[in-house]
C-alpha cells in the first residue's frame, strides 16, 4: 500500500509540477504584469469572492462521494445517475446567489459580468471535481493525474498566443483571460464526463427528491467545513478590497505575494487528493494508517522547509523574475506567507485522515475557530498594516488550525511520533537552515543556482537524520 500511494504520488507530482511551473513562470506573471495591479486585484478579490458560496456548489457531495464510493464501488452508477442532475440545481442556486451578493456589495457592470463567467468556470470547476472523485475512488491516479493538469495545459496554450504575440499583448485585458478560464474548463469538463460514463455506461439521468435530501442531509458537515475552510483560507483578499480604498491595489500586491505559496500549496493538496480515497479504504478494512501517515509526513516535511528556506533567502529575487510592478512589497508579503505552507501542508495530512474517518463534527469546530480568528484578526491588522496585516493573520489562522487538526488525529487513531522521530525532525531544520544560509552566504554563483543548489542538499540532508533512508526507497522501487 505504501508503494501504490508513492508511485501514484510521483507520478502526479511530477505531471502537475511541469505543467504548473511552467503556468506560473510563463503565463500567470505574464497576464499580472500585461494588465494593472488595481485591475487584478480586482479580478483575484472577484475570483476568491466565488469561492465563498461554493457550499451552494458542492454541498459537501464530492467528499462524502469519494469517500462512500472508495469504499462501496458497486453504488457508483446509481448515485452518478442521482447526483448530476442535483448539482444542476445547486449550479443554478449558487449562480444566483453569488450575482445577487456581489450586487449587494456594490460590484459594478464590469466586476457583475467578470462575477457571471468566473461563476460560470466555478460551476464546471465543481462538476469536475465530481468527476474525478469517482475517478479517484476507482483507484485510477494515473487518469485523474492527467485530468488535474489538463485545463492547465489548454491554458498555456492559449494565453501563450495571446501574450507572446507583440501585437495581441498590447490590447491584452483581464476579461481574455476570464473567457480563457471558462473555455478551457468546459473542454476539461466535457473529457472528465466522457471517461466517467466509461465506467458507469449509459445511464439514464433522474432528480430523485428523496435521494437528494438524503445526500444533501449526509453531505452538509462536509459543505459547512467546505464553507468555513473557504472562509479563513480565501476572506483576505476580499476583506483588503473592502477595507482599504485603493482601488485593489493592496489586493493585487498581496495576490503577488500569495501566488508563488498558493501554487506551493497545490503540491500539499495532490497529497490529499490520492491520500483521502486510500484512507477512507484502509480505515473501512482496518488496516493500520501510521505508516501511510508517517510517509507523507516526511516527504512533506521536506518539501514544506525546502520552500520555506527558498523563500526566505531569495524572496526579493523571486519576486524581481516574476513581475514588474511593486517588487518590493510583493517580496515582503511573501517572506510572511512562505510559513503558511507549512501548517497548509500538514492540514492536507491530518484533516484528510479526519475527513476520510467522518470526524466532520470535531473538523467544523476547528474550521468555525478559524473563521472567526481570521474576520476578527483582519478587521484589526488590515486597516493598519495592509496587505501585510492579512498576510499575518493568515498565518496566525493556518498554524493554529493545523495543530489542532494535528492533535485530534493523532489522539483519535492513537499514534505517536516517538522522541526519537522529533529529535530526527529537530535535527533536519538545523541542517536545513545551514546549507540553505550557507550557500547563500559562501557560494559566489548565480542566486537560480544557489537555490538549486541549496534545494539538492535538503533532500540530501534527509539521509543523514534519517528523515529518509536508501531502505525505504530502495522497497518503493522493487
Amino acid at each position: 500500500m505504501k508503494k501504490f500511494f508513492v508511485t501514484n504520488l510521483f507520478f502526479l507530482l511530477t505531471l502537475n509540477i511541469l505543467i504548473k511551473s511552467f503556468w506560473i513562470l510563463g503565463i500567470d506573471r505574464g497576464v499580472q504584469n500585461a494588465v494593472s495591479a488595481q485591475d487584478y486585484g480586482v479580478y483575484y478579490a472577484l475570483f476568491n469572492f466565488t469561492y465563498l458560496f461554493n457550499i451552494l456548489l458542492d454541498f459537501g457531495i464530492i467528499n462524502y462521494n469519494n469517500r462512500t464510493i472508495a469504499q462501496h464501488t458497486n453504488l457508483l452508477r446509481k448515485y452518478f445517475a442521482r447526483i448530476i442532475p442535483l448539482k444542476l440545481l445547486l449550479a443554478v442556486a449558487y449562480t444566483v446567489v453569488v450575482i445577487v451578493s456581489g450586487l449587494i456589495l456594490g460590484y459594478d457592470s464590469w466586476q457583475t459580468k467578470m462575477l457571471f463567467w468566473m461563476c460560470l468556470t466555478q460551476v464546471l470547476c465543481s462538476f469536475i471535481s465530481y468527476f474525478r472523485s469517482n475517478i479517484t475512488a476507482l483507484m485510477m491516479f494515473k487518469t485523474d493525474s492527467i485530468l488535474s493538469v489538463l485545463d492547465r495545459a489548454l491554458l498555456i496554450v492559449i494565453c501563450s498566443f495571446l501574450l507572446w504575440n507583440k501585437r495581441l499583448r498590447a490590447s491584452f485585458t483581464i476579461e481574455q483571460m476570464v473567457y480563457a478560464q471558462f473555455l478551457t474548463m468546459f473542454i476539461t469538463f466535457v473529457v472528465a464526463l466522457v471517461i466517467c460514463l466509461s465506467k458507469t455506461g449509459f445511464v439514464r439521468m433522474k432528480l430523485n427528491k428523496s435521494f437528494g435530501i438524503f445526500l444533501l442531509k449526509d453531505g452538509l458537515p462536509y459543505a459547512i467545513l467546505g464553507l468555513l475552510m473557504a472562509c479563513y483560507n480565501r476572506m483576505d483578499s476580499v476583506m483588503l478590497l473592502s477595507l482599504v480604498d485603493d482601488n485593489g491595489k493592496s489586493s493585487g500586491i498581496y495576490a503577488s505575494g500569495f501566488r508563488l505559496v498558493d501554487s506551493a500549496n497545490m503540491v500539499s493538496y495532490l497529497f490529499s487528493v490520492i491520500l483521502l480515497p486510500l484512507f477512507a479504504k484502509m480505515i473501512k478494512e482496518n488496516k493500520p494508517v501510521k505508516e501511510i501517515v508517517g510517509a507523507s509526513f516526511s516527504l512533506l516535511l521536506i518539501i514544506t522547509l525546502g520552500f520555506v528556506a527558498v523563500s526566505l533567502l531569495y524572496s526579493h529575487e523571486l519576486m524581481e523574475l516574476l513581475y514588474s510592478k511593486h517588487i518590493e512589497e510583493s517580496a515582503t508579503v511573501y517572506r510572511l506567507l512562505c510559513f503558511c505552507f507549512i501548517p497548509i501542508s500538514m492540514t492536507y495530512i491530518f484533516g484528510t485522515l479526519l475527513t476520510a474517518n467522518g470526524s466532520l463534527k470535531h473538523l467544523n469546530i476547528i474550521a468555525g475557530l478559524g473563521m472567526l480568528m481570521n474576520i476578527c484578526l483582519n478587521f484589526i491588522l488590515i486597516p493598519s498594516f495592509e496587505q501585510n496585516g492579512a498576510a499575518i493573520t493568515s498565518l496566525i489562522t493556518q498554524s493554529v488550525t493545523a495543530i489542532l487538526q494535528a492533535v485530534l488525529a493523532l489522539k483519535t487513531f492513537g499514534i505517536k511520533f516517538e522522541i526519537k522521530y522529533c529529535l530526527k525532525v529537530l535535527s533536519y531544520v538545523v541542517l536545513v537552515a545551514v546549507c540553505a544560509i550557507g550557500v547563500h552566504q559562501l557560494l559566489c554563483v548565480s542566486w537560480i543556482v544557489k537555490i538549486a543548489i541549496s534545494l539538492c542538499l535538503i533532500v540530501l540532508a534527509a539521509f543523514p537524520v534519517r528523515i529518509l533512508s536508501l531502505k525505504d526507497i530502495k522497497s518503493l522501487i522493487e
